[in-house]
């Protein structure tokens, strides 16, 4: 029997893999959440569906994601970068990618992890929505546009407020999975 989910991953299993083990699942770690960083960086104006599919390709080319690496790339480093067919090619979404990854490690060392920050802006506790379909799901929130001006504040690029909300969604401080879909439930209980 097929499980019923979101309607956003569609018939994409790259898509349904992700939705179904990772979106909306609480995120504790500094480096998932220095993943989901660079990946929504590269999202803004595209597609999530094409950044997943090349997600294993930017891992690579990021290092792990490892952001005390990222933040010492040099004119050599981006270079490559930008001639790496396998992820998106673009210079200021590059630059902005290790201008973050400086500001990460500001928030580490002012907070203790960027994990104890970020939750913070929320007074550490999750939203819990309760949508039946696609078009009730907001892009941006009250607490989208607190994270957006506070990351600004702190140096930080391409972290307008549409991209906290994806970023909140995928980091599970806000459930919107459909409340009718089998993750809804699963992860609900989650902190």
């Amino acid at each position: 029997m097929d499980k019923h989910r979101c309607t956003w991953p569609q018939n994409d299993p790259c898509m349904i893999a992700y939705h179904d083990t990772e979106w909306g699942v609480p995120v504790h770690d500094d480096h998932k959440w220095f993943e989901y960083i660079v990946l929504d960086t590269f999202q803004a104006g595209l597609s999530w569906r094409t950044v997943l599919h090349k997600r294993k390709n930017f891992r690579i080319a990021f290092d792990g994601f490892d952001f005390n690496r990222i933040a010492q790339y040099d004119e050599a480093k981006i270079s490559g970068l930008l001639n790496d067919p396998g992820i998106i090619r673009n210079k200021l979404k590059i630059l902005a990618c290790i201008s973050n990854a400086r500001n990460f490690i500001k928030i580490r060392e002012e907070s203790g992890t960027f994990d104890y920050f970020i939750w913070s802006l929320i007074d550490g506790k999750r939203i819990i929505n309760k949508w039946t379909s696609g078009d009730q799901i907001p892009v941006t929130s009250p607490e989208s546009d607190q994270m957006s001006k506070e990351l600004i504040k702190r140096g930080f690029k391409f972290v307008g407020s549409t991209t906290c909300y994806a970023f909140m969604q995928a980091g599970g401080m806000v459930n919107d999975h459909f409340a009718d879909c089998f993750r809804y439930r699963e992860i609900g209980h989650l902190q």
